[in-house]
């Protein structure tokens, strides 16, 4: 799976799925599940680090995961899902040229054919475009930012008519940069439905309604794994509940278990 294939499939109107791994067990479920694309996603940060949000997750750690989900595809390369990996806070909003390298550096090292980063300022505008002439894809990203946390929060984005317009405006220059597809986190859902009719690339949707391309959702979440789940995205089964249970009872039948006492073996004869 390549990145025009992603657009083919809008233009088609084959709708795209896509989901979050962070480790090789987590990406031979995602393949074996079907997914189009596969996000390495900074939410790794919270999934598999422990930290509270993503900001402290690095590029060094992101490659690595990166790695891991590499190697838990078992298809043969062609047949794989369409691996994109995140840009860690802090990679790319110091200039043109770092992203590049963090970029770059991802691609080079691990099987990753896209990277994803967030917003749209002036500045990442630029790098945006700037990494789309050096021939690296980038995978947008608008709504709730959750790198932006501190100024932003989780709550739900866009929701009046001033700040619904200005969300348009940038996902056009987004389109505009290069960007192949574009991530729409938590916005309304008729507003999610104006940018899918508005651009030409894939608008995929998380919190944002049905009316997108195509939809991404955090595994972990999904699969009931997660402390606290989104709002937007509930348990598909009680995941933790169902190990936290199956782990219990083999402590449990292993600590009232008598030792198995074994017979020495026989002196030998004389």
């Amino acid at each position: 799976m390549r990145p025009a294939d992603l657009i083919r499939f809008k233009q088609t109107g084959r709708s795209i799925t896509m989901l979050t791994a962070w480790d090789s067990l987590s990406a031979a479920w995602v393949e074996a599940a079907g997914a189009d694309a596969v996000l390495v996603g900074d939410s790794l940060a919270m999934v598999a680090l422990g930290h509270a949000t993503t900001l402290p997750v690095t590029l060094d750690q992101m490659l690595l995961h990166t790695q891991a989900v590499e190697r838990g595809f078992q298809s043969l390369p062609s047949a794989q899902p369409l691996l994109i990996s995140d840009l860690p806070f802090l990679s790319y909003q110091c200039g043109e040229d770092l992203a590049v390298q963090a970029a770059g550096k991802l691609l080079k090292e691990s099987s990753a054919a896209a990277v994803k980063l967030e917003g749209s300022e002036p500045e990442v505008v630029s790098v945006i475009n700037r990494l789309v002439r050096m021939g690296i894809p980038v995978m947008g990203h608008l709504g709730l930012t959750p790198q932006a946390v501190h100024r932003m929060g989780y709550r739900r984005q866009a929701e009046d008519p001033v700040s619904q317009e200005r969300l348009l405006s940038k996902a056009w220059e987004l389109e505009q940069a290069g960007c192949f597809s574009l991530v729409l986190e938590h916005v309304p859902a008729d507003l999610a439905g104006k940018v899918r009719r508005q651009l030409t690339i894939p608008v995929i949707g998380i919190g944002a309604g049905d009316d997108c391309d195509g939809q991404v959702r955090v595994t972990a979440d999904l699969l009931g794994l997660t402390a606290q789940q989104p709002p937007f995205s509930p348990a598909l089964l009680p995941g933790r509940e169902l190990f936290e249970q199956a782990l219990r009872n083999w402590v449990s039948q292993q600590s009232s278990a008598p030792p198995t006492t074994e017979e020495p073996p026989p002196e030998p004869g004389c």
